[in-house]
């Protein structure tokens, strides 16, 4: 007749042999503080990485700032900014660059488009090909590319978004437009 001796050994009880009750203490305090840290590792590493649905937000909130423009609809555009003197917004093509500081600017800059222009049924294609997000703030790379009834646009666009109280809204925007002839074998523009 074979009988198994199952050993079962847990450090506490082997200590309760012995009057050691300083050295019992110290573990209870080192394991303590081993899972209290451990346990904010584990939240802070969650935190940082990027959930699908951040991600899904910062596409939808950049998709809705472009199609808002095309369309026309300064309320809905708007309403994708923070308003925060730190806004920035730039554009360069082969003929010029411009760019705007803070939200006064650039508000006032496009009040006249917005009270002017003709809404577009343009085609909006994002070719999304980085989503960075950091804590409470992203980093957004993309081609966007524009077909509409007169021409065809391609854009490098970086956008940059907070989240403040679950919402993410834009506060930057840089869009540089490709040039009409392009090497095939580079991405540098002719």
């Amino acid at each position: 007749m074979v009988t198994k001796v199952i050993f079962s050994f847990h450090l506490n009880q082997f200590l309760g042999i012995f009057h050691l009750p300083h050295l019992k203490a110290r573990l209870m305090k080192t394991t303590a503080k081993f899972s209290l840290s451990t346990l904010l590792t584990v939240l802070a590493v969650t935190l940082t990485i990027a959930q699908p649905n951040d991600i899904a937000a910062i596409k939808a909130v950049i998709a809705k700032e472009t199609q808002s423009f095309f369309s026309v609809d300064h309320k809905n555009w708007e309403d994708c900014w923070w308003k925060v003197p730190y806004t920035y917004w730039s554009y360069s093509d082969s003929t010029s660059a411009s760019y705007i500081e803070g939200w006064d600017g650039l508000n006032k800059t496009f009040a006249s488009y917005f009270k002017t222009a003709k809404p577009s049924n343009a085609e909006i294609i994002n070719e999304w090909i980085e989503v960075r997000v950091y804590g409470n703030g992203a980093y957004v790379r993309f081609i966007q590319k524009i077909k509409d009834e007169i021409e065809h646009d391609e854009t490098s666009q970086v956008r940059v978004l907070e989240k403040k109280d679950g919402k993410w809204k834009v506060i930057c925007v840089d869009a540089t437009a490709r040039y009409a002839k392009t090497n095939p074998d580079s991405k540098v523009r002719q």
